[in-house]
């Protein structure tokens, strides 16, 4: 960040606008950097103000880089916004490899987090029995399920587990091709997850979605902590479930919590109702822990591929090797011509609430959601609900969608998720789903859903490098068994990303 004022933030030195930190009156006189200005109009708070004259067609620069063009001429102290500044993207974009300077290891302590190391090699950070059914039919059942094994848990006084969750869905049934392997492939995913020491799979009989097919995937090892059936062959599903319950804690009454390598944990990051002070709070001090993460050998995870757009050759040429480049490409050029295909513009975005807070393109905010992956290098692209087997930052092909890509993040295998915002969400998934607040006043108005507030570094209240080494350590003990908000709150949900037809 190379300058603050008291009202205004310069992040890059090559920035032709500065954001504001609190909304600034027309005609008052602020300073940014060595420049003296008045503005021109109100400033909302987020929003930018020129720090030079733009003439039509001029690009405006933010985080060091185009983020659009002016389409009307803006003076020195004007607000620029969707009224004189436009996307300069448009389809055709044509790539090139260009290898980033491959930093020297760092130098990095021998952590440890209390964590479930798996006897097929993975280390969850619960301990927990998840229900998941292959059709939206026995969702009731499913969470009935569910409450009882809780039941059953608070009963007995059990500490070793951690709880007793269902994951509903309405699909399975009347889907059709690639459209049902995708649903199958993200519940056999998550019934290999390592934060669920136990799992209860629960069909109806006669959906698409066939229990016996979901099984073949998943291997032997693994099989042995998963009890399944059809509700449409047992006399009380309900009672079956409860009896899968008893069956999956015999198996892990000897589950505890043992010192477990940093490496071993797997971090998803997401951004979710971003504002302006996204890109500059909450999204780089995520990216620190992308790469004390990768530092240390572990495992990140990126998604949300629609919001790579406008930056997408950062991460290009940040692919560990060409092969790694040329799949990034393919990633996003299937996107793109998914939006095709479905007569949708490329560049629709951002959102009505990510335009009051701010950000005006999809560059501008592409450019924000990258900072997410740190400066780690790419070293493999999975597709969707396919899990992860390579430590450093991993690229997923997801949409941006907060619900079903936190859900891709958890499939690929995070144990935990960095969820940044700075409009704020109750949401919550499978794992623990650490919120973090770009601003103070999001803090502030919902202790309730955030964690961790980036906002002190807007307010000057502390430095970049001080509030990453609290996240991080806030991240070991969540990983040790310290509940984040949506765990407190029981606010844990899945969304399957459906493309096909239904019958």
């Amino acid at each position: 960040m190379a300058h603050t004022s008291p009202s205004l933030i310069i992040i890059h030195p090559d920035d032709t606008v500065a954001v504001a930190i609190e909304e600034i009156a027309a005609g008052e006189c602020v300073t940014a950097g060595d420049l003296n200005l008045t503005t021109r109009s109100t400033i909302p708070k987020g929003h930018k103000v020129a720090l030079r004259d733009h003439q039509t067609s001029d690009s405006v620069i933010k985080y060091g880089h185009p983020i659009g063009r002016i389409t009307e001429p803006v003076k020195t102290g004007g607000h620029v916004h969707s009224h004189n500044m436009a996307t300069a993207l448009g389809s055709g974009e044509s790539y090139q490899y260009n290898p980033a300077v491959k930093e020297p290891p760092r130098a990095v302590p021998a952590e440890t987090f209390q964590g479930y190391a798996r006897p097929w090699g993975e280390t969850g950070t619960r301990n927990e029995i998840w229900v998941l059914n292959t059709v939206g039919c026995v969702n009731r059942a499913a969470m009935a399920v569910a409450k009882a094994g809780n039941e059953i848990i608070a009963e007995r006084g059990l500490h070793n587990v951690d709880g007793v969750h269902a994951f509903s869905h309405p699909f399975g049934c009347s889907q059709l091709g690639e459209d049902l392997d995708q649903t199958r492939d993200i519940l056999r995913a998550l019934a290999m997850h390592p934060n669920a020491g136990g799992v209860v799979i629960m069909g109806l009989g006669c959906e698409n979605n066939r229990l016996d097919q979901l099984l073949e995937g998943i291997p032997p090892a693994r099989r042995t902590r998963i009890v399944s059936f059809n509700a449409q062959e047992v006399s009380d599903e309900e009672e079956s479930g409860r009896e899968a319950i008893e069956a999956l804690l015999e198996v892990m009454k000897d589950d505890r919590r043992t010192p477990c390598a940093a490496s071993a944990l797997r971090l998803g990051m997401k951004c979710g109702g971003s504002d302006a002070f996204s890109g500059v709070s909450a999204n780089p001090i995520v990216g620190r822990m992308t790469d004390y993460l990768t530092d240390r050998g572990g495992m990140v995870f990126l998604t949300e591929v629609p919001e790579m757009f406008g930056a997408e050759q950062q991460l290009m040429n940040r692919a560990v090797n060409q092969n790694v480049y040329g799949r990034i490409v393919s990633m996003i050029e299937e996107f793109k011509n998914y939006f095709i295909s479905h007569g949708q513009p490329i560049y629709e975005n951002p959102s009505p609430g990510n335009k009051d807070g701010g950000l005006t393109t999809l560059e501008e905010k592409s450019l924000g959601a990258v900072q997410k992956g740190g400066k780690a290098q790419v070293t493999d692209v999975l597709g969707y609900a396919e899990k992860g087997a390579r430590s450093g930052l991993n690229l997923i092909n997801a949409p941006g969608n907060d619900a079903v890509s936190s859900t891709a993040l958890t499939a690929a295998g995070a144990t935990i998720l960095l969820f940044t915002t700075g409009r704020g969400t109750p949401l919550g998934f499978p794992v623990p789903t650490l919120k973090i607040s770009s601003n103070s006043g999001l803090a502030a108005r919902k202790p309730g859903w955030i964690d961790f507030n980036a906002g002190a570094l807007v307010d000057g209240e502390r430095e970049m490098e001080a509030l990453a080494a609290d996240l991080w350590a806030t991240i070991l003990r969540v990983a040790s068994g310290e509940l984040t908000r949506n765990e407190e709150n029981d606010y844990r949900e899945i969304a399957i990303w459906k493309r096909g037809v239904t019958l």
